[in-house]
């Protein structure tokens, strides 16, 4: 016997089959928390401070982070090509599990937890959660996958803006340690709405046959290399300007007139604000960076000619800089230009990484490719910092050393810009499209 549809059941069936609340809202309850990996400047030397431990030491919670984040998306590709509900319970308990862990760990005055905690714990919920909404997006928006990534994986990126001001307060009326608990909480509300709504499209059948394809395969193709290459640049640069953006407005800032002569302490608290809005504006960039770079993929033929538009974007603003001799010269305006427009870069190369693999590789595979190719996320947060601060310490002419970072990222710019040209010659010569592995 037929059973009658009643409205509640057509109500949910709705629900259920909307792709914003079983593909969007999901991703961003899941990237939105893991994104507060970001934040770590706010609390990292209250943490040095409160282990008596130095700053350079305390670091390496956020690189191991961002390392196991990479290391565990490389190896979890399979997992969520098969299962995204269990794929988005690990990330949920092992991020959940590791933040809470680090306030314990800090309240107990224990170092090294801090590196197990956020380190490695977190640092597999990061890379699993990353990971497992990309496909489902792909699945629901075929028709504007560059969108659709780019409007969760703008989550990740604007996670730092709405969560720094909430951790400062937070920090303030509670204490650090009760900031971990309390946001512990908060992201484990949500990332377990995000579980209970992510799902795959209904005609979706996951197919061991057809959706499984040898690592070794991936790794044996140059094109895979080109585009690791390519994206793994990208994030060192960007992490090198990023992690020497205050001190290099700083730098720019004490050469105005209206600053001379003030004491360390009062210059400080003068440009406090300044440099808070930049920091903001940089976010803006950064998310806006991921939506609009990724969405004008859908709209070209070939999506390496994004990577090569911000390629080329990043190395013009860094001769910009050259040129003008801006940091040197106090010219702010120049300054601000290269420090949006390659965090904007910075966050598009995240967006459009999926999109391109896919082009390459397949839908059917892209969740155990983009894992792979997140292993050169896992090198750069360890390279990145380290080139910055390398450059900057040994720079013979300490009253420029800011300034001699920047024709080093001019170099590599143009290197990832030849990769990605080679990837989108062999792509263009082999007619590759949407032909690919598994497709």
């Amino acid at each position: 016997m037929v059973q009658p549809v009643t409205k509640g059941s057509y109500r949910t069936a709705r629900f259920t089959e909307n792709r914003w609340t079983s593909a969007i809202i999901p991703a961003l309850l899941i990237h939105i928390p893991i994104g507060t990996v970001y934040c770590w400047s706010v609390f990292k030397q209250l943490i040095a401070d409160r282990l008596n431990a130095s700053p350079a030491s305390v670091e390496w919670g956020f690189s191991l982070a961002i390392f196991f984040l990479g290391m565990s998306a490389a190896f979890a590709g399979p997992m969520v090509e098969k299962n995204i509900k269990k794929s988005a319970l690990v990330s949920m308990v092992c991020f959940v599990v590791g933040f809470a862990g680090t306030g314990v760990s800090i309240a107990l005055g224990f170092l090294p937890g801090v590196f197990i905690c956020y380190g490695a714990i977190m640092g597999i919920g990061l890379g699993v959660g990353y990971l497992t909404p990309v496909k489902n997006l792909m699945l629901w928006f075929s028709d504007n996958k560059g969108l659709a990534t780019g409007i969760a994986v703008a989550g990740f990126g604007l996670a730092k803006a709405i969560a720094s001001p909430l951790m400062e307060y937070l920090i303030g009326t509670v204490g650090l340690v009760n900031m971990f608990f309390i946001l512990a909480v908060i992201y484990a509300v949500m990332m377990f709405f995000g579980f209970l709504l992510i799902k795959r499209p209904a005609d979706w059948v996951y197919d061991p046959a057809t959706s499984h394809v040898s690592r070794a395969e991936i790794l044996r193709k140059p094109v895979f290399w080109g585009i690791w290459i390519a994206f793994y640049i990208n994030i060192t640069c960007g992490l090198a300007l990023i992690s020497q953006e205050k001190d290099i407005l700083h730098d720019v800032l004490k050469a105005f007139p209206q600053y001379a002569g003030l004491s360390p302490a009062k210059f400080a608290a003068a440009i406090a604000g300044i440099i808070g809005l930049v920091l903001a504006v940089d976010s803006v960039f950064n998310t806006a960076g991921r939506v609009g770079f990724s969405t004008l993929s859908d709209h070209l033929k070939r999506r390496e000619t994004v990577y090569q538009v911000i390629f080329i974007m990043s190395i013009a603003v860094c001769l910009l800089q050259i040129f003008t001799n801006s940091i040197n010269n106090a010219l702010l305006w120049a300054v601000l230009a290269m420090l949006f427009l390659i965090n904007a870069g910075y966050g598009g190369g995240f967006s459009t990484l999926p999109v391109l693999l896919d082009q390459h590789f397949g839908t059917k595979t892209v969740s155990t490719t983009h894992g792979l190719a997140l292993s050169a996320w896992a090198l750069a947060g360890l390279s990145g910092n380290q080139l910055a601060s390398f450059v900057v310490t040994h720079t013979p002419d300490q009253a420029h050393r800011y300034a001699a970072l920047i024709p080093v990222l001019t170099g590599l710019f143009a290197l990832a810009l030849i990769s990605i040209s080679l990837v989108k010659y062999l792509g263009g010569r082999n007619g590759e499209g949407k032909r690919s592995i598994g497709a």
